[in-house]
């Protein structure tokens, strides 16, 4: 039974994994030499890695790969992706090959302000505390000056410091809501620090303000943080042209269209099917976050948070038809950045934002946008024709085979096979049983 460690985090990489050995593997060697198996040969770039996080015993790869023929804005773009799910990637490039020779994809950003809260509790009236904050606020600006004034000089810095009154939702709750242009940076670190200096100097400013001190009243710190809502933050991707072009073998253009604006509007009544909605949505755009270098958490509690901004959950994308035109269009919230973090240590991101040419946040912002539509596509136009398992399971036989240790003659004859045959994991064994023992 596995007992409470002391010191871990100072052992070395082979002492955690000896320990782990110990105390949570069947088979400790193998544990081990399964963890050591993925140490990168390149002992610099190990250690690189190894520095990223704490506790690091080895590396967890996921598979990367590249998304082609992206026709964003009139530019060609290869999309870079790096995710798990075996169908994504191929939905993507199936999306972009579909809309290459119908315009593309159309983007632009709406807005690129971020914002972070000074969280604090105060007992007295709301008019004197707003009288206060209206004789510190330039003193709180002016305290953020020493870490402000390179964002300055690239054009970013303080937008906006706000009071706010939240003491109806919560008794004695107030924020100083403030808003940040942080450029390239995704800025985290930036916003998190103004936003100390900030509560720092608010606090000694109400300890030393008379009419708090003459009346007993108190002012108190609760936190300090940035917010992943991000609704002035958002880039918007497009498609659209004449519905006759979206008919297929099986399918009128009409009946496509209307069909798929009636997919949208499913998933903004239905709570359930806007969940998976955008779950698919954000297969697309989490693999591109995370190939350059950013946080998809983040990105995520955002994105959805933003879909509920009407108090509702609904779609995070839009589609109609109008005058005979079919339109599909994204407006998403991504707080991105293409300097600092990972992107300027991790050399798989750098390449990676090389593969985009080197776009600036704003630019980055209108890619990931362009592949959470383009997944979103693909996925809808699954739906309302083939169904989605037809591709998917197709995809998903060649894991199923390797799970079943197939040699490459019995994966060429099961896809043959399974080419007009359904796909399961029962059924896929039982091919590769039979073809060995016929």
């Amino acid at each position: 039974m596995a007992k409470p460690v002391s010191g871990f985090s100072k052992c070395t990489k082979d002492q955690k994994i000896e320990w782990l050995a110990s105390n949570y593997f069947a088979d400790a060697n193998q544990g081990s030499a399964v963890l050591k198996q993925y140490w990168n040969d390149n002992q610099k770039l190990q250690k690189l890695h190894d520095e990223f996080i704490e506790n690091a015993v080895t590396n967890y790869y996921l598979p990367f790969g590249i998304a082609p023929n992206f026709l964003i804005n009139d530019i060609l773009y290869a999309l870079p992706m790096a995710i798990e799910e075996s169908s994504v990637i191929a939905a993507a490039s199936n999306s972009a090959k579909f809309w290459l020779d119908k315009g593309g994809f159309k983007t632009h950003v709406k807005g690129t302000i971020k914002s972070g809260q000074v969280h604090f509790n105060f007992n007295g009236p709301s008019d004197l505390l707003r009288t206060f904050f209206d004789s510190v606020k330039a003193l709180l600006l002016e305290g953020t000056q020493a870490i402000t004034t390179s964002m300055e000089r690239r054009g970013g810095g303080i937008i906006s410091l706000e009071l706010v009154d939240l003491s109806a939702e919560l008794s004695d709750y107030y924020q100083i809501n403030v808003r940040f242009e942080t450029k390239d940076a995704m800025g985290a670190n930036f916003i998190n620090s103004c936003l100390e200096l900030i509560a720092t100097n608010l606090d000694r400013q109400a300890a030393n303000y008379e009419k708090f001190i003459s009346n007993n009243y108190s002012l108190s710190i609760v936190l300090s943080i940035l917010s992943n809502y991000v609704p002035e933050c958002v880039a918007t991707a497009t498609v659209s042209c004449p519905i006759s072009l979206l008919a297929t073998e099986s399918i009128s253009g009409l009946e496509f269209a209307n069909k798929f604006v009636r997919a949208i509007d499913i998933a903004n009544a239905s709570v359930q099917r806007a969940v998976t909605h955008n779950k698919g949505v954000m297969n697309g755009i989490d693999a591109v976050v995370l190939a350059t270098g950013n946080d998809f958490r983040a990105i995520e509690a955002g994105v959805h948070s933003y879909a509920a901004k009407s108090g509702k959950y609904k779609s995070i994308t839009h589609a109609k038809i109008e005058d005979g035109i079919f339109s599909f269009w994204i407006e998403v919230p991504l707080a991105l950045g293409t300097v600092g973090g990972l992107t300027n240590l991790h050399p798989l991101v750098k390449l990676n934002l090389e593969i985009l040419k080197n776009p600036s946040a704003p630019q980055l912002m209108q890619l990931v946008a362009t592949a959470g539509l383009a997944q979103n596509f693909a996925a809808i136009k699954s739906l309302i024709t083939t169904g989605i398992q037809k591709g998917h399971m197709k995809m998903h036989l060649k894991n199923i085979l390797n799970q079943l240790e197939a040699t490459q003659e019995e994966k060429v004859a099961a896809i043959e096979h399974f080419s007009i045959v359904a796909v399961t994991h029962a059924a896929a064994k039982n091919f590769i049983n039979s073809y060995r023992n016929r």
